[in-house]
């Protein structure tokens, strides 16, 4: 991956399980434990999404083996009763289903996840097909780039533009992730912009500027 900011296609998985809508019950929890994901996409025609179904839609009918006693809690629970006795992935589905576009940045994927609380999204082009799905630990890949490929990004994309004149070269350092700056530049107004823009690049974990001014000696020249 180069370039920020990354996509959601840089990261996803291409390969999808889902099921149809009349997939029984049973056939759901097997595929969820075969292909270890906790949910699936429900798809129609060529492959459109028309829903989700996650462990949480799945465990109402565990819940409510057992008769509970109380009457208003039954009715304030009703949509999960009606789940405890569903048998098909159209009856236990979530819909709509929440879904992202594969260009889509890792940010908006990851703010759609956090506003929905869903742990997974479908990916789907214009037409609503699926393309993959992408996680949360899909989101945190970005993390896993080399330093040295963080620096030169640094390098490339911030400190090329903000400071080409420099009093003297301003040094690049990245250590797990955080992103260290020294030397001395001309405009010391530029450093908050320089650490705002270091902290979009996809994978930084943090920024530290060391960057000095003009010194008394520069004022003279």
């Amino acid at each position: 991956m180069h370039g920020s900011p990354h996509i959601v296609s840089d990261v996803m998985t291409p390969t999808v399980v889902a099921v149809g809508r009349e997939a029984p019950f049973k056939d759901i929890v097997k595929l969820m434990e075969q292909w270890k994901v906790s949910a699936l996409p429900v798809v129609e025609g060529e492959g459109r999404v028309i829903g989700v179904v996650s462990e949480a839609d799945l465990l109402p009918k565990e819940e409510f083996r057992d008769d509970d006693p109380d009457r208003h809690t039954q009715l304030r629970r009703l949509p999960d009763l009606a789940k405890a006795g569903a048998v098909t992935a159209q009856e236990l589905m979530s819909t709509p289903a929440v879904t992202v576009h594969a260009g889509a940045t890792l940010a908006q994927a990851a703010r759609i996840m956090a506003q929905r609380k869903v742990k997974r999204l479908p990916v789907v082009n214009d037409e609503g097909v699926l393309d993959g799905i992408v996680s949360r630990a899909d989101l945190l890949k970005v993390f896993l780039r080399p330093d040295e490929e963080l620096a030169e990004e640094v390098r490339r994309e911030v400190v090329a533009h903000l400071f080409p004149v420099p009093l003297e070269p301003v040094r690049v350092d990245v250590d797990d992730g955080v992103v260290t700056l020294t030397g001395r530049i001309r405009d010391t107004s530029l450093v908050p912009v320089a650490a705002r823009l270091i902290r979009a690049v996809e994978g930084v974990v943090d920024v530290e500027c060391h960057l000095s001014g003009k010194s008394a000696r520069d004022e003279l020249r």
